[in-house]
């Protein structure tokens, strides 16, 4: 892949209304993608290791509980490497309408799933597949709603849209749990016999809203250029894969950097539900610093994210990667008090300074290193193959390292500081952005065509 500008501008403008209506369609449509996903996160750390795997001691059917949490991890990258194929020779948006609708239906399945006690084996299997499709669909869904607010954004704005997006995570997030949340007041007995599953059946109604809003919008500006331009010269449609693994270093570099990201992520909404669980807190509790936790983690987003358009992507990234590694022990510790208002306050400092940052600034970051034509791909590969890794097995892992030491925290802080380095180092290391000098799609922006074989210039002011 080459570092060829390929965004000159010769697409037509996009109004600030459409923009708007861009930004809050992708949100809307993330938020309602991350509800079905990371109900399954807060779920099985929760609820289904006594639903479906019932058989099991507590311990091991925690961790059961959360490898099927990794197993929707590993299929995300399939996810990435189909629908970003699709996207990038089709186009973003009919991408982000088919992956909302196969998440809608996989989760409303989910909570139609007869449980251990009633099918035996079969419950597990059957959850295990449905995961799979959550996976892939969740696998499309990020790099085309991050992909839409990049394209349409102005240069100087783009960290702030993207952001915008990538707060649709978080708010995902607290829906979930405050659903779960809310369901988990009745009684002990009916929320495990049925009220568990009002929050997965509502995601119907709410995959509904989705594609309305994702209807609305026009598809990207600049993957239309993309397409006229291939048209007018002739030339034959690019695997957008090849284009991508062909120059692997910045997909390589990106997977490492964004380790830290993912694991520090479950370290505070998978391990860290888990163990306040079991530090004493109830489950209502636990669910309510979770909603919490969440809408910080919504602000934090967006400011990190307008803060990279100022300061650099790699300086935010850079921060909370060494956030993390130093708040890590603390909150540990104030979880293990077993108090709720120091937990709560553990969660605040991890979703805030930590979490916020290390995903504000993401979109914009990946999106930079690839071409138009094989953003899609390369953006979401990068992405999802550093979420399986960091988000798929670290839940699991940090629960084993927690068992060998009794219920230490020196191994699992041990790990957390390693991911955190290696992220720090691999950001040190990333190769200068590319299509930086990209014009901004924008009417108030300005507008100067650049030859299509020039070659990627000087950063623009504060980016990295």
């Amino acid at each position: 892949m080459s570092a060829i500008n390929n965004e000159s501008s010769h697409s037509g403008p996009t109004s600030r209304k459409e923009l708007r209506r861009v930004m809050l369609a992708s949100y809307v449509g993330s938020a309602v993608e991350y509800y079905d996903f990371l109900l399954y996160v807060t779920a099985s750390s929760l609820v289904f290791n006594k639903l479906f795997f019932s058989d099991l001691s507590p311990t091991a059917g925690t961790i059961a509980s959360l490898a099927t949490l990794a197993i929707g991890y590993v299929s995300r990258p399939l996810g990435a490497l189909v629908f970003g194929h699709y996207g990038d020779r089709l186009g973003r948006k009919s991408m982000l309408i088919v992956t909302l609708m196969m998440m809608g239906v996989s989760t409303t399945l989910i909570g139609l799933l007869p449980t251990s006690e009633q099918v035996g084996a079969l419950a597990p299997v059957l959850l295990i597949l449905l995961r799979v499709v959550q996976g892939i669909s969740v696998g499309g869904e990020w790099g085309g709603a991050s992909l839409m607010a990049f394209e349409h954004a102005p240069v100087g704005r783009r960290g702030f849209a993207t952001g915008v997006i990538a707060a649709g995570g978080p708010t995902g997030t607290a829906l979930a749990a405050a659903a779960l949340g809310l369901s988990s007041l009745m009684p002990e007995e009916q929320f495990f016999s049925w009220g568990w599953r009002v929050p997965f059946l509502i995601s119907a109604a709410l995959v509904a809203i989705g594609v309305w809003a994702r209807l609305k919008v026009s598809e990207s500006p600049l993957f239309i250029e993309e397409q006229q331009r291939r048209q007018e010269r002739g030339d034959a449609p690019k695997l957008p894969l090849w284009e991508v693994l062909r120059a692997p270093r910045p997909l390589i570099l990106a997977f490492l950097g964004l380790l830290s990201t993912f694991t520090f992520y479950s370290l505070v909404s998978s391990f860290g539900l888990a163990y306040a669980r079991d530090r004493g807190l109830s489950l209502s509790v636990v669910l309510g610093i979770q909603v919490i936790g969440g809408l910080t983690c919504v602000a934090s987003m967006i400011i990190a994210g307008a803060a990279s358009d100022r300061f650099g992507r790699r300086a935010v990234l850079v921060f909370g990667a060494v956030a993390g590694s130093v708040f890590t022990y603390p909150f540990l510790q104030l979880i293990d008090s077993g108090e709720t208002a120091q937990t709560m306050i553990a969660f605040i400092v991890m979703f805030g300074p930590v979490v916020g940052p290390l995903f504000g600034p993401t979109g914009a970051f990946l999106s930079e290193q690839f071409d138009t034509g094989s953003r899609y791909t390369g953006a979401s590969l990068g992405y999802q193959a550093a979420s399986t890794v960091g988000g798929g097995f670290a839940p699991v892992i940090l629960v084993s390292l927690m068992a060998a030491q009794d219920g230490g925290h020196g191994f699992i802080l041990l790990f957390a500081v390693g991911i955190g380095v290696l992220s720090i180092l691999a950001l040190a290391v990333m190769p200068s952005r590319r299509g930086t000098r990209a014009k901004s799609t924008v009417t108030d922006a300005p507008r100067q065509p650049l030859p299509a074989t020039e070659e990627v210039g000087p950063r623009e002011p504060g980016r990295t």
